[in-house]
């Protein structure tokens, strides 16, 4: 009987692993892809889709990202660099915008291009799904605490009109 016992824990144990690792991957997740047009952000490992979450724009997000206080969200390429923790809203992950191209081009029309651009939780109860950010990429707490843990850092981000 001792042996069938540990038979069958093996058993429910090699279950037990087989299921979770299928159920939440071992994917890294090497890609960000934000379509502004839809409010979806997708994090990706190759070409697959492990997870989407609604999200939350500038108050003004046509376009691309131009100069401080525009409103608008970046559009474009860029990189997933640090995580803060003590973030203003509920924690923040920092997006690198601007890059020399957004410097270069805010330069020549004498503007600020601006800066400090995450994606980040709530703050204090606030951003419903009715608000707007300043130009960020707002989710819920719930949500940053989920895309803290699955991301390690640097990923690209690419963010799509």
């Amino acid at each position: 009987m001792g042996r069938l016992k540990s038979r069958l824990i093996v058993k429910l144990l090699l279950l037990f692993f087989v299921f979770f690792s299928t159920a939440y991957g071992d994917d890294k997740i090497d890609l960000v892809k934000v379509d502004k047009s839809s409010k979806k952000m997708f994090l990706m490992s190759g070409s697959e889709v492990i997870k989407v979450y609604d999200i939350i724009l500038g108050k003004d997000p046509d376009g691309h990202k131009r100069r401080v206080g525009d409103y608008k969200t970046p559009e474009g390429t860029y990189i997933l660099d640090y995580k803060n923790s003590q973030s203003t809203y509920y924690k923040s992950i920092h997006i690198s915008y601007p890059n020399e191209k957004d410097k270069a081009d805010a330069a020549k029309k004498g503007w600020d291009p601006g800066g400090d651009i995450t994606i980040h939780g709530q703050k204090k109860g606030s951003l419903t799904k009715e608000e707007r950010t300043e130009g960020c990429i707002g989710v819920t707490n719930k949500e940053m605490d989920e895309i803290w843990e699955l991301l390690d850092l640097p990923v690209t981000i690419i963010i799509e009109p």
